[in-house]
């Protein structure tokens, strides 16, 4: 029997939401396993989308801050995509990041990140005349937030997890949800294929730089093994070097969090993820050679 498909990554993008929708029918087709669709352009829109144009993908946010609108508002939009797509929807949900609050314009309403989450959580499921809710996710990177979702959720999502520590950070669920085919294990990772392995290193190189910058990233890579880069990185940033970050990215801790090199290699990590306890990857592409429809093309003839 073939390994399962991975799922793939979409961003909306203004201009070509429709070509995403078109994107999704053709990954159906070829059998990859789901579509989680990042924040940025309204998600919960264009997974609405997504219930009427596909038939039988999985599909989700990755993820729906919880601060971006009212709970009452979520609750009802993520109970009608349940209804009309049949049950494939995963409300995936997460805090986000402090410049994203900036952006939404939401400080104010910020609190605690497992208080906050786990409110949300439960008023989201008070609602009684909504109909059935989704499946929630949560997002995740440290073991408290795991063993949150594992308490309180249907599956956990990481972004930009390191695979060394992943055994690590699973260890944080009961031992029933590790076991359960349909608790959601998913991991969301920047994935470029090319031969000129080096060039698409470094393009995963660049599209991790800011992440690098997010104080509870660095805490997670620090607690995974990468002490040494993050202090580096901590002292560069602190010195207004922010232009010195990548070189301070070392190949090591990239191989860990990205996927890159050949269609081979590429899918040879896929499996390894999967070893590691990641029953969903969730492949973020970009390409050298072009933006994100060029870098799906690529994915799916790696997968074909």
């Amino acid at each position: 029997m073939p390994d399962p498909m991975p799922a793939l990554a979409l961003v909306a993008v203004p201009g070509r939401r429709r070509l995403t929708l078109d994107i999704a029918r053709e990954a159906e087709r070829r059998g990859f396993c789901g579509i989680y669709v990042s924040s940025q352009f309204a998600n919960m829109a264009q997974c609405t989308a997504l219930a009427f144009a596909t038939e039988r993908l999985i599909f989700g946010t990755g993820i729906a801050p919880i601060y971006a609108r009212t709970v009452e508002d979520f609750a009802q939009a993520a109970a009608y995509i349940h209804e009309v797509s049949g049950g494939r929807f995963r409300f995936g949900i997460g805090v986000a990041h402090a410049p994203s609050h900036a952006r939404m314009g939401v400080e104010a309403a910020v609190g605690k990140p497992l208080a906050d989450t786990r409110a949300f959580v439960e008023k989201v499921r008070s609602y009684q005349n909504f109909g059935e809710m989704p499946p929630i996710v949560l997002a995740a990177l440290r073991k408290r937030m795991v063993a949150l979702a594992g308490e309180i959720a249907q599956g956990v999502i990481f972004a930009n997890a390191s695979r060394s520590h992943m055994a690590a950070s699973l260890s944080a669920l009961p031992a029933d949800k590790r076991r359960d085919p349909d608790f959601l294990v998913a991991n969301m990772i920047p994935t470029c294929i090319s031969d000129d392995v080096a060039a698409a290193r470094d393009l995963c190189r660049r599209n991790l730089v800011r992440y690098t910058t997010l104080p509870n990233y660095r805490n997670y890579w620090k607690e995974a093994g990468y002490g040494d880069e993050m202090a580096a990185i901590e002292k560069a940033l602190a010195a207004g070097r922010e232009s010195d970050v990548p070189s301070l990215m070392s190949d090591r801790w990239l191989a860990d969090a990205a996927l890159f090199g050949t269609a081979a290699q590429v899918r040879d990590g896929v499996a390894a993820w999967r070893e590691a306890g990641v029953s969903t990857l969730v492949l973020v592409p970009s390409s050298l050679a072009g933006n994100q429809m060029k870098a799906v093309e690529e994915l799916f003839a790696a997968f074909a």
